[in-house]
């Protein structure tokens, strides 16, 4: 149970953000409610009350250096304290990158990476300054594990989110506070008219649907993430973890595997050497 405890969700109108703010605050947990839809914002935090639940809406973009500064103190108004941030805000500007725009590129950095950036700076201060530890969850995804053709602003910013949460590990470990980032598989807003496309396409030509896009639902991420917040264990941090319904897996840190070491290196032994070691890992 989070009795006691304060959440902050952000993009926590719809989608998985909802239904971690619901979840969390069905835990006990005090709910700090953000978007930028003010009717969406306030049915989340309805929805909350009649659940018995504490919770406020706040009303703000997370796309900017300074979105935190403005958040975390409305919380900490409201509930004096925060336990557990939940980087969950997140928007998409699909296209190739010869396609893409400076727009496109720079909305999607400015709300994954930038607000991501942003809003766990400012609940670090506040985390530190209580001295109780905290437990920071960021939203990454495969596109940043893997890459994504035609996403490569989307791919870039969780990247840079992962890159972010195994530093963020490392600086607040003295601190207890655990910062862990999930990259889930889910049918939401964001996903939905992918999947149904690849889904009407299967069908017309008759073929099987892509387990890859065979994906659970919002609520069992946000049941990972509750789980995540109430385990108490310093040593728990820096992970990144997978959720497909009722699947959850653990991706491992990119590994240096050494080629050769030959000062008389030529671009037919490189080669040789590299088919030999994608033989090795691809059987």
């Amino acid at each position: 149970m989070l009795t006691g405890k304060v959440a902050l969700v952000t993009g926590a109108s719809r989608g998985i953000g909802r239904s971690v703010a619901l979840r969390l605050a069905r835990e006990g947990a005090a709910v700090g409610v953000n978007g930028t839809n003010p009717e969406k914002v306030a049915q989340v935090v309805s929805e909350i009350h009649t659940l018995g639940g504490q919770a406020i809406g706040i009303c703000e973009s997370i796309a900017s250096v300074s979105s935190g500064e403005i958040i975390v103190p409305q919380l900490m108004d409201a509930f004096g304290q925060l336990d557990i941030l939940v980087n969950n805000a997140g928007i998409v500007r699909d296209k190739k990158c010869i396609d893409m725009s400076a727009a496109q590129w720079q909305d999607v950095i400015d709300v994954h990476l930038t607000g991501t950036f942003a809003c766990t700076k400012a609940a670090i201060n506040v985390m530190k300054e209580r001295g109780q530890g905290g437990c920071i969850i960021n939203m990454t995804s495969t596109a940043g594990l893997l890459g994504s053709v035609g996403q490569v602003n989307y791919s870039a910013a969780k990247a840079g989110i992962l890159g972010m949460t195994w530093t963020l590990a490392e600086e607040l470990k003295k601190d207890h506070i655990r910062v862990n980032a999930i990259s889930p598989a889910a049918l939401t807003d964001m996903t939905k008219s992918v999947i149904e496309y690849i889904q009407a396409k299967c069908t017309a030509n008759n073929e099987v649907f892509p387990p890859f896009w065979q994906v659970g639902t919002a609520d069992e991420v946000a049941h990972l993430i509750y789980l995540l917040t109430t385990i108490d264990d310093s040593e728990l941090t820096g992970e990144v973890f997978g959720v497909n319904g009722s699947k959850i897996s653990v991706w491992e840190k990119p590994k240096q595997r050494m080629l050769l070491n030959d000062q008389g290196l030529t671009a037919d032994m490189l080669l040789a050497k590299w088919h030999a070691h994608r033989d090795t890992t691809t059987d």
